[in-house]
Formats: C-alpha cells, sequence, structure tokens
C-alpha cells in the first residue's frame, strides 16, 4: 500500500513536471513572437525600397539601368542609410516607404571603403510631415548566437522580413571585387539576405538597427554578412556635416604576427608585420621596410596577431591628422627603432567614372585593384574603362585598360586634371590629340585625327 502511494505521488509529480515545462515552452514560444513582432513593427515604418536609375558605360556609352536595394530612415530629416553599391552611379533616386508613398530623394554622400552612403528624402515632397525613424543600436554589444531580423527588398519583393542567428561578429575578407572591408570586420548571419537586400537593417529584437545588410553568398544558404552600425554611423554623421570621407594614407600594406612569431619561436612578440610599401609613399620615404613590425604608432600599441586584428590597425592609421607628424615604432631584427614621417592623404579615392563622348571612351581615377594589377610605380594618370565599337578612340588603338598618362604632351595627374583637358580641347578642336599610355606597364603612343572625323 505504501509502495503504491509513493507511485501514485511520483506520477502526480511527474505530470505537474510536464505540464509546468510545457506551459513554460508555450509562455517562451509567445514571449519570443511577441518579441519579433514588436521589433518588426518598430523598424518596418522606415524601411525603405529603393530604386536608383544607375549611369553604366560597359560598352564605352552611356546607358541607363534600373536597380533596386533598401535602406532605412534614420532621422526626423528624412536621412536613409544604405550601401554606397546601392546608389553608385545614380543620376536619381525614387524611395517607397512601408505605407507605400513615393519619394525622390539626392545623394548627401558616400564611401565605397566602408560600403556606406547616405541619402535624403526631398524635403518639399513630404512637407514636414512626421516621419517613421529607427533607432540605431550598439553592434559592438552582439553576441554569438543571438536571434536577428533582416529586412529588406530581397529580389525587388519589398517588405520582407526574414530571421536568423548571429554567427559571427568578426568575420574578415581580404579585398576581392566589389567585397571591400579594410576597416571594419563582418557581422554574418544566417537570416537570408538576397540581392535586393542591400542597404537595409539588420535588427535585434529590441527593434534596434544594430548592422546594414550588404552581401549574401549566390548559391550558398543563409550566408549573409552585415557592416556594423557603430562604423556606419561614424561615417554617416560626417558625410551629413558635409565632409567627404578622408583617410591617411602611410603606404604600407600589413599582415598578421601569428606566423612570424612560430618561426621566431616568439610568443610574445608584438605588432602587425610590413608586408610592402607602397612606392614613394611616407613609409617608404622614412625608410621602413618590408618584414619590419610596425609595435607602436604616436607612442599607442598597436598588435595584429590574426586577420581579424588587421581592420582596427588600418582605422588607427587612416585617422591619423594628414600632414602631421607622426612617430612609429619598429622592430627590425631584435632591434627597436623610431622612425617618423607624415601621412598623406589617400592617393585611391573614389571618383566616378567619366564619359568622353566626343572621342568615344570613358575613364576613371587609378584604384588600388588597378595601381596593384598594373605593377604601377606612382599614382598619376587616368583609367581607360571602356571603348566604344568603331569610335575614335578605338580607331587610334587605345584599349580598355590602357592607362592615360600625358594627352597633348600634358601629363595626367588625376581624373579632374583629365577633364579640365578634355573640356578645353572639346571647344579649341585642335587637328590631332596625342595620347602617351601604359598598357601592362609598357608604354604606347595613340593619335586620334580629328581631320579625318570632320571631313565624314
Amino acid at each position: 500500500m505504501i509502495l503504491y502511494r509513493k507511485r501514485v505521488t511520483f506520477t502526480l509529480i511527474f505530470l505537474i513536471f510536464v505540464f509546468i515545462s510545457l506551459l513554460l515552452s508555450q509562455n517562451s514560444s509567445v514571449n519570443l513572437q511577441q518579441h519579433i513582432f514588436l521589433a518588426k513593427n518598430k523598424v518596418m515604418p522606415a524601411l525603405v525600397h529603393i530604386e536608383p536609375v544607375r549611369t553604366v558605360f560597359s560598352t564605352g556609352e552611356r546607358r541607363h539601368a534600373l536597380v533596386t536595394g533598401s535602406g532605412f530612415i534614420f532621422s526626423d530629416e528624412g536621412y536613409i542609410l544604405t550601401n554606397h553599391h546601392v546608389v553608385e552611379n545614380a543620376e536619381k533616386v525614387s524611395c517607397t516607404l512601408s505605407d507605400k508613398k513615393k519619394y525622390s530623394a539626392k545623394i548627401i554622400g558616400s564611401d565605397p571603403s566602408t560600403d556606406v552612403a547616405v541619402i535624403q528624402l526631398n524635403p518639399e515632397e513630404f512637407k514636414g510631415d512626421s516621419l517613421p525613424y529607427v533607432a540605431l543600436g550598439n553592434s559592438d554589444s552582439l553576441e554569438v548566437g543571438q536571434i536577428v531580423l533582416a529586412l529588406g527588398s530581397p529580389l525587388g519583393l519589398s517588405r520582407s522580413v526574414s530571421m536568423g542567428v548571429i554567427s559571427s561578429i568578426d568575420r574578415y575578407f581580404e579585398d576581392t571585387g566589389r567585397l571591400v572591408s579594410p576597416f571594419n570586420l563582418w557581422i554574418q548571419t544566417d537570416a537570408a539576405i538576397n540581392p535586393g537586400n542591400s542597404g537595409g537593417p539588420l535588427i535585434n529584437l529590441d527593434g534596434q538597427v544594430v548592422g546594414i545588410n550588404a552581401r549574401g553568398v549566390f548559391l550558398a544558404e543563409n550566408l549573409g554578412f552585415a557592416i556594423p552600425i557603430n562604423l556606419a554611423q561614424e561615417v554617416a554623421e560626417k558625410l551629413i556635416g558635409g565632409e567627404t570621407v578622408k583617410r591617411s594614407w602611410i603606404g604600407v600594406e600589413i599582415r598578421p604576427i601569428k606566423e612570424l612569431r612560430e618561426y621566431l619561436g616568439n610568443s610574445r612578440l608584438q605588432g602587425v608585420l610590413v608586408d610592402n610599401l607602397d612606392p614613394a609613399s611616407p613609409a617608404e620615404k622614412a625608410g621602413l621596410q618590408p618584414g619590419d613590425i610596425i609595435t607602436a604608432i604616436n607612442n599607442i600599441s598597436v598588435n595584429a596577431i590574426y586577420e581579424e586584428d588587421l581592420p582596427a590597425v588600418r582605422k588607427i592609421i587612416s585617422d591619423l591628422p594628414v600632414s602631421q607628424p607622426v612617430s612609429l615604432s619598429i622592430w627590425r631584427e631584435g632591434k627597436t627603432k623610431s622612425y617618423n614621417l607624415k601621412p598623406q592623404e589617400e592617393p585611391f579615392q573614389y571618383q566616378p567614372e567619366f564619359e568622353c563622348e566626343e572621342w568615344g571612351m570613358v575613364v576613371k581615377g587609378i584604384t588600388r585593384l588597378i595601381f596593384q594589377s598594373q605593377g604601377l610605380e606612382d599614382y598619376d594618370g587616368v583609367y581607360i574603362s571602356a571603348v566604344k565599337n568603331g569610335e575614335l578612340a578605338e580607331r587610334a588603338g587605345l584599349r580598355a585598360g590602357d592607362i592615360i598618362r600625358s594627352v597633348n604632351k600634358k601629363k595626367i595627374f588625376k581624373k579632374m586634371d583629365f577633364e579640365k583637358l578634355y573640356n578645353d580641347l572639346s571647344e579649341s578642336q585642335p587637328d590631332f590629340i596625342f595620347f602617351k599610355v601604359l598598357r601592362q606597364s609598357t608604354p604606347h603612343f595613340a593619335a586620334i585625327d580629328l581631320r579625318k572625323n570632320r571631313n565624314q
């Protein structure tokens, strides 16, 4: 009888435990669902479907392409955060809000090195109406496994929401094609990010934006990447303030020291390895050498053991004041030395393509990728990005990929020099245009005979 009562008591306790567990589980599911709804409802009204009309020159002449992307309003003045690659080369931008109202917008500024851009709704169109805007969170507080939502217009399907978790908070990539991240680590998530999601918000369950959706991996299942909102906010503040994002440059390529530590058998070695030096750069002129270890910048210690540590060091360098003396502590072959130099402004600044309609070609400024792939020794000239079939440039023998160094014996330093010279020559109409170009580091000469064109 006593044994029977014990069994009944145990069974009752077990059933009560199962009931409470089910109840807690159900309440937990309800709470999670409520958090998702609340977070989505906070951000969705400020979500923006962006349709830029982009100028493209792939055939050597101006054409227009309508693309789609995403963004989000983050101030009551109608400022919108999105990606640089969404609005790059856009002639006009249309924005549709979640209530389906449509506005035009202007580009305030963009920064290709972080892929961040700011646009603004036309104030005359919303006429002081109250605009919904998001709250920006703190991307430094993110944790792996944290639930997030990605909002945007995947494949043009506006007002879409996907859910996932943070897979990594410090994903590092070497610059490849349009995927550039010299100054930041990427937030990796399995919340679905597809073409069209770019520029949309990645949010936590408190409805705060913690990242800007930027990249999905083709043929991968829910492998997406977002820009940390802390970095995006820093860039946005400069752009809204009317600044172009200017960065200091000393001309060093850096690598982590993990392998060097292992090679030297010195696990206490601190610093960042100088992998290469740009020619005629402040670092080269100061006497730095490949293989040096930078241990401190202006007496502030720097250390990059792993690749994930490199963006922080690059940012320290990029934030140095231009033309102000900087002291570098260098470890070389067991000895520490000090070198002084003056940083310059980054020579590889983004500049939109420029169409030379009369000559039938398109040029752009020298980028770091062009500089490295062409093996250049300086940063002068402009790059021919496209040549139109059958036009003057092609008939003269100019090719896409050539670097124009001089025109009619006038040296070209930057794209603005070329633009001014092109406009001057278009007005004066000389008989010949002589070009000195580099083609895979080999000098070539070409001439456009304008007389033949006039006689046609």
